[in-house]
C-alpha cells in the first residue's frame, strides 16, 4: 500500500514544530475525491495556525499532529462521481491536508484545471484568489470607484489589484520600496508604505481592502471617505478595525474565505486567457516546508509561496 508523506504541525509554536510524517493512504468517504497532490499553497493563515493563533488554531488544538494546507492542486486518483481518474483539479480545502502527497477533498470544493494552466498557478488561487474575489464582492466595488489595497504585492493583494482593475476601478496599493514597480506593473498606483503615512498620499477612497490588519489597518482608515466601505481580512484584528471604523462613519466588515467552485472556474479561466497573472515567489520541496513558514511569516513575500510534493 503506498505511503502518504505529509508535513504536520506537531505542537503550537515556531516553524520547527512542523515535522514530516508517514501515514497510510487516505480512504475517500462519501462525497470525497482522492487526489495525488502536485503543489500546495503556503498562506499566512498556515503560519498563524501553527503558532496557535486565531480561529484555525482553536479548531485543531485537540487534533495535533495536524496537516495544514488549505489550497492544493493535483490529479484525481480514481473515478468518483463527476470526476475521473487523471482529471487535473484544484480547490479550497477547508479541512486542511494540502501539505501531503495524497489528500481526500470534498468533491464540491474542487474545480477542473483548464488546459494551459499549470498546477503551480492553480494551487495559488483557491485561498488567495478567492479571498481577493470575495473581498471585492463583499465591498461592492463598482467601476469608476477608488479602491486602496493594503499589501498589494502579497499573495492576495496582487490578485486583488488585477480583479479590481478588471471591474473598472481606480486602484491604489501599498507596497514596500522593493515592490513598487511590481505593483505598478499590475496596473495600480503604487504607494510606498514606509515613505510617509498613507493618508498623506491618498485620501477619500471609496473602498479599502485591508490585508494587514492591526495598527496598519486601523491607520489606513484615515484614507477612507465618510460612508466608505472597508473589508478587513485578518480575522485576529477584525473586531478592532470594525470598532475603529464606526465613529468615522465608515462601514467595515470582516470576512472568511469560503470554497466556491464557480468563482474558482472564473479565476482559472482568467489565468488561462492571460487576463490575470499569478506571481509565484518561490517553490519549496515538501521537506523544506519549515523554511517556507519562516519566509511567509516575514510578511514580505511577493506573490505566492508553494510546496511541491515528492513523486
Amino acid at each position: 500500500m503506498p505511503q502518504n508523506l505529509q508535513l504536520a504541525i506537531t505542537a503550537f509554536g515556531g516553524p520547527e514544530t512542523l515535522k514530516l510524517q508517514q501515514t497510510a493512504m487516505p480512504e475517500p468517504q462519501e462525497g470525497q475525491v482522492l487526489i495525488k497532490v502536485a503543489f500546495a499553497g503556503v498562506n499566512p493563515v498556515d503560519a498563524k495556525t501553527r503558532a496557535g493563533l486565531g480561529w484555525g488554531a482553536e479548531k485543531i488544538k485537540d487534533m495535533l499532529p495536524w496537516v495544514p494546507g488549505f489550497d492544493a492542486a493535483g490529479v484525481v486518483v480514481q473515478d468518483t462521481g463527476a470526476f475521473k481518474a487523471g482529471d487535473r483539479v484544484a480547490g479550497r480545502i477547508v479541512e486542511g491536508g494540502g501539505y501531503g502527497q495524497y489528500l481526500c477533498a470534498s468533491a464540491d470544493a474542487l474545480s477542473r484545471i483548464p488546459d494551459g494552466v499549470s498546477f503551480e498557478a492553480a494551487a495559488s488561487l483557491p485561498v488567495a484568489g478567492l479571498t481577493a474575489w470575495q473581498a471585492l464582492e463583499l465591498a461592492g466595488l463598482n467601476a469608476g470607484e477608488n479602491v486602496l489595497i493594503l499589501a498589494g504585492a502579497g499573495g492576495v493583494g496582487h490578485l486583488a489589484i488585477q480583479l479590481a482593475k478588471a471591474k473598472g476601478a481606480n486602484v491604489y496599493a501599498s507596497a514596500s520600496a522593493a515592490n513598487l514597480a511590481f505593483v505598478s506593473g499590475l496596473g495600480a498606483t503604487a504607494l510606498d508604505y514606509a515613505a510617509s503615512s498613507l493618508e498623506t498620499q491618498i485620501s477619500d477612497v471609496d473602498v479599502l481592502i485591508d490585508l494587514v490588519g492591526g495598527d496598519v489597518g486601523e491607520a489606513a482608515l484615515a484614507c477612507v471617505a465618510k460612508n466608505g466601505r472597508v473589508v478587513t481580512v485578518p480575522t485576529i484584528t477584525a473586531d478592532r478595525i470594525i470598532a475603529a471604523a464606526q465613529p468615522l462613519g465608515i462601514n467595515a466588515k470582516g470576512m472568511l474565505v469560503v470554497p466556491n467552485p464557480e468563482q474558482m472556474v472564473e479565476l482559472l479561466t482568467l489565468v488561462q486567457e492571460g487576463k490575470v497573472r499569478v506571481e509565484i515567489a518561490k517553490t519549496y520541496p515538501l521537506e523544506d516546508g519549515v523554511q517556507a513558514h519562516v519566509d511567509i511569516q516575514t510578511g514580505r513575500t511577493r506573490g505566492k509561496l508553494l510546496l511541491e510534493m515528492p513523486e
